[in-house]
């Protein structure tokens, strides 16, 4: 019998299967390995998105950095509703090719319970998504899902993570995990994470937005820009009102500006199916503990947009250190980075609006609003009280037991600081009636005003000033409002304004014993008098002002620096350096450090009338020395100003350049 030789092959490649030679199988069953599943989780984005580069490209940047042994993780921290969720989503959705394991999202707060979260209910779900049983504990959960990881890149998006413990269990083998949470996470940066902080839209980015949701023809930029403004930039709020301007075809944009400008308003409107400010922050307020929410009722309470750990203690808070991490940690408040000699913090509009309502909600709400006003009223007497010296004041300048200033120029910085508190405490004052309090602050803002020439923020409270001290009955007050209030006029060479408060000022003289108050009003018509060129008349009344000042070493000096300047300019410039001769004298005497400031400048002056420019230069000199050792750059500047001068008669370039250079480092 022939035998022939048989040899079976299989040319190709074979994928996933089995490959079987059997004459007869009977009961064997040949199974196809089951298809991994390619989960793709985050949600799509939305089409309308605008900025966020920086924080893409960081996205962007991180893919080029994913490592077969190890994840890369960068996480986002910001308040809620600032669109960190937003931003995972076009990133995602702009970079599918590059996780071909797939996407996975979980949102920790759906898994939160009393504090903790159920992190391995989340890791059975990622199993789940890949189509692999998840075991019964936690380590071993943990360790499938870095096995399944172990060999493709995914994409892992953590939502509403609160702590970097809560990242380190969910892990994979590789890929790129983007973390999203409304606290800060420094805990992520020790285990190498790029941890970066969302900030609100700007104003241009968010009218781009709005506009994209309205169309080209719906509002102008400039009512798109206010409307961003008030929403803080931020994308939830700007929802919220998107919301509103599509359902309602009638409201137009400038309507929904003139609505959201109303404070006590805004938070209502900002709450709807699409918003829902409120609903962000009132888990969160409700989450904090005792001195975290006292501290944040202040935050509410407080008219003004900073507080600092010592405005917190004066109005009751305890354990202020722990409150203030707690409310950094949250988002809820941000480090202020330029200010005064203490650490000052600021919250977001919309916090603070939120934080307004939960402290107005407090029976004891007029109580702290009232520990915040004393507190500032106190500090601010204390800083005037070191920045003038002892210059005439009708209230007694204690601080209550307030902590001090290092010297004048730390009491003049944090005045300055505290510039924009100080003006919504006049306000809120008025609003209250608390007319002692409202022109007790406006006395004690004369050394900030008068250094730095806040002219807005002068005029505003001290007219609030003028009619706190008519309904609290004090006509010495109302002479000191007016008189303050005539000098940000005269400056502002409104010069008929300026009269005219100090002929009401006058008025009222009859009515007090205190001579000093006439010497202010003295002072300043000598002032208008110099200002209408008759300086022979300027002589006359600050003599009567000095006159006025007899036992006032300060005052003494301060009308004799007066007295000076008019001479100068009625032409007896030699007559003005005896003057201040004895002015200098009486300042060195009493360590009157102001006026050892500026009398310098009077005496170059002098020098220059009589053509000595050496000694003139000199003593400008001198005044702007002592001007940046007190920090009072309105001085100073004059001083240099009259400097170039002298250095442009005198052909002196080289000292014209350098006042020049230093004029264009102060701020105006």
């Amino acid at each position: 019998m022939e035998r022939h030789e048989v040899a079976n092959t299989v040319s190709g490649a074979t994928v996933g299967g089995h490959v079987v030679q059997a004459g007869s199988i009977g009961s064997v069953h040949l199974h196809q390995p089951p298809t991994v599943p390619t989960p793709r989780q985050i949600r799509n984005p939305r089409p309308t998105f605008v900025n966020r580069d920086r924080e893409l490209a960081a996205l962007t940047s991180a893919l080029g950095r994913l490592d077969d042994g190890r994840p890369t993780v960068v996480a986002f921290t910001g308040l809620g509703g600032v669109g960190k969720t937003e931003l995972v989503s076009q990133f995602s959705s702009r970079n599918r090719a590059s996780f071909a394991g797939g996407d996975l999202y979980a949102d920790l707060s759906a898994y939160r319970h009393l504090g903790g979260v159920d992190l391995s209910e989340v890791l059975a779900g990622f199993l789940r998504a890949f189509g692999v049983d998840a075991p019964a504990a936690l380590p071993e959960r943990a360790a499938r899902f870095r096995t399944i990881t172990a060999t493709r890149h995914v994409l892992v998006f953590l939502d509403n993570v609160e702590h970097a413990a809560e990242v380190r269990t969910l892990l994979p083998s590789c890929g790129l995990v983007v973390v999203a949470g409304r606290r800060r996470l420094p805990g992520l940066m020790l285990d190498g994470a790029e941890v970066l902080q969302l900030g609100p839209l700007s104003r241009a980015a968010g009218a781009t937005l709005v506009r994209r949701w309205l169309g080209p023809q719906r509002g102008t930029e400039r009512d798109l820009e206010a409307l961003v403004e008030l929403c803080g930039g931020l994308p939830l709020a700007l929802n919220a009102v998107g919301f509103q301007l599509l359902e309602r075809d009638d409201l137009e944009v400038d309507q929904a500006v003139v609505e959201l400008s109303d404070p006590d308003r805004r938070l209502a409107s900002l709450n709807n199916e699409e918003g829902g400010i409120g609903r962000v922050l009132d888990p969160v307020y409700r989450r904090l503990g005792p001195h975290a929410r006292a501290l944040y009722q202040v935050v509410g309470a407080n008219p003004g947009p900073f507080v600092s750990a010592e405005l917190a203690a004066a109005a009751g808070v305890e354990q202020v250190p722990d409150a203030l991490r707690t409310l950094r940690a949250a988002h809820l408040l941000d480090d202020v980075e330029e200010g005064g000699p203490e650490k000052r913090y600021r919250a977001h509009d919309l916090v603070r609006l939120h934080a307004r309502s939960c402290a107005r909600e407090l029976p004891e709400y007029l109580d702290l609003l009232a520990r915040i006003v004393r507190y500032y009223r106190g500090r601010t007497a204390v800083a005037d009280a070191l920045v003038l010296g002892d210059r005439f004041r009708i209230q007694d300048p204690n601080g209550q037991g307030l902590p001090g200033f290092a010297g004048k120029s730390e009491a003049l910085q944090w005045l300055r600081a505290e510039r924009a508190n100080l003006r919504e405490l006049v306000r809120a004052a008025a609003e209250q009636g608390w007319h002692g309090e409202v022109w007790r602050l406006c006395e004690s803002l004369w050394s900030l005003y008068h250094s730095d020439k806040n002219y807005g923020d002068w005029i505003e409270t001290h007219r609030l000033g003028v009619e706190s001290a008519q309904w609290d009955n004090r006509p010495d007050a109302v002479i000191r409002m007016r008189n303050q209030l005539a000098r940000a006029y005269y400056e502002l060479k409104e010069y008929p304004s300026a009269a005219e408060q100090v002929a009401m000022a006058t008025e009222l003289l009859p009515l007090v014993e205190e001579p000093r108050l006439s010497g202010v009003l003295y002072e300043t018509d000598g002032l208008l008098c110099l200002a209408d060129g008759r300086p022979e008349h300027a002589v006359e009344r600050f003599e009567l002002a000095r006159e006025a000042n007899e036992g006032d070493a300060h005052g003494v000096v301060v009308q004799s620096y007066n007295i000076a300047q008019a001479l100068i300019a009625a032409g007896r410039a030699a007559e003005a350096i005896h003057v201040l001769d004895g002015a200098t004298s009486l300042a060195d005497r009493t360590d009157d450090a102001s006026m050892l400031m500026r009398l310098p400048l009077v005496r170059a002056r002098a020098h220059r009338a009589l053509g000595q420019a050496e000694s003139a230069v000199h003593w400008a000199g001198e005044c702007v020395r002592r001007a940046v050792e007190l920090g009072h750059r309105a001085k100073e500047r004059e001083a240099l100003e009259l400097l170039v001068s002298l250095a442009e008669e005198t052909g002196d370039d080289d000292l014209a350049a350098r006042s020049r250079a230093r004029i264009g480092e102060l701020k105006p």
